[in-house]
């Protein structure tokens, strides 16, 4: 079926959702049919409740309880029936061809399986938000901070040297943006929902590429992307999560040895390297937020089932 299904998973996102619904309006391409699905994962602040029409077919779904990123995309990506699918975060707002644009693209190159196009910060700078897949050594170094002492020698996991000022395949395109073609979503799987939030899109776009799809990234078109969302506000939760989902990501894709090598060192030298910069920076907030954080971890890692 033509047209596009954007999902849009919510967590007490506030008038973010509402913002980022309008914005859909204002560009949504005149001959391509569209749909949004928005999956509220049981938000407290009201943000998914009583929408208005925003001049497209718009169903909201609400669970019970967090269901996580993975999942709730998966549920909203099987409500509709659109040959594309796009994952959206709240905390955008896409501007005048942010649709069109991958859709046209789409069409035309059959090899590309996942789009993504620029991301504009809140100080108007274009966000560096493509990434390169994680290798066992890229891992340990950015545990370690090696991507900030010695960026020459250790590339940083986001392609920080590169302006986003053209197009160009890359390894992974941001998740805040993710348009993907259905059947390839369906061939894979949708998302692993063993990542409950945090790398589920990089994995994604590596099990795509084993596949022998491309992944794209389209500077001619914009989305404002507000970056971090909610997850800004608590900041501890955020380190647990994504530290969980990347030690997840490690033992799915490494080897026995190297999956073992990044889990100890994440777990026993990387809470020491953050401790230490946020010493030098007299960030206590970041000192006491790493060990908080790393506290839930070492909790979940040690309870029964928890292990990846």
């Amino acid at each position: 079926m033509k047209g596009i299904h954007i999902v849009i998973v919510n967590w007490n996102s506030g008038a973010q959702l509402r913002e980022c619904l309008l914005s859909i309006g204002h560009c949504a391409p005149a001959a391509v049919p569209l749909t949004v699905t928005v999956v509220d994962n049981a938000s407290e602040d009201g943000s998914a409740d009583g929408l208005p029409e925003f001049g497209f077919p718009l169903r909201v779904i609400h669970n019970p309880g967090n269901e996580g990123f993975g999942r709730a995309s998966n549920q909203g990506a099987r409500e509709g029936q659109a040959e594309y699918l796009l994952f959206l975060n709240p905390d955008t707002q896409l501007h005048r061809g942010a649709l069109e644009l991958p859709y046209r693209f789409m069409e035309s190159a059959e090899d590309v399986g996942i789009c993504g196009i620029q991301c504009i910060e809140e100080d108007g700078a274009v966000a560096r938000c493509c990434a390169r897949f994680p290798t066992p050594g890229r891992l340990i170094a950015y545990a370690l901070g090696l991507d900030r002492l010695l960026p020459r020698h250790f590339p940083a996991h986001f392609m920080k040297e590169w302006a986003h000022d053209a197009d160009r395949d890359v390894d992974q395109v941001i998740g805040a943006f993710f348009f993907v073609r259905r059947t390839l979503f369906e061939r894979l799987g949708g998302f692993d929902e063993r990542f409950f939030v945090y790398y589920e899109d990089l994995d994604f776009a590596l099990r795509a590429r084993q596949e022998g799809w491309r992944s794209r990234y389209l500077a001619g078109a914009r989305i404002f992307h507000r970056g971090g969302g909610v997850s800004r506000q608590i900041s501890a939760r955020r380190l647990y999560y994504v530290t969980q989902s990347k030690l997840r990501y490690a033992h799915k894709h490494f080897s026995r040895l190297e999956a073992a090598m990044v889990e100890a060192t994440v777990l026993l030298l990387e809470p020491l390297a953050r401790s230490a910069y946020a010493l030098i920076r007299g960030n206590r907030r970041e000192l006491t937020d790493t060990w908080k954080g790393f506290g839930w971890l070492y909790r979940a890692r040690l309870g029964p089932g928890q292990r990846s």
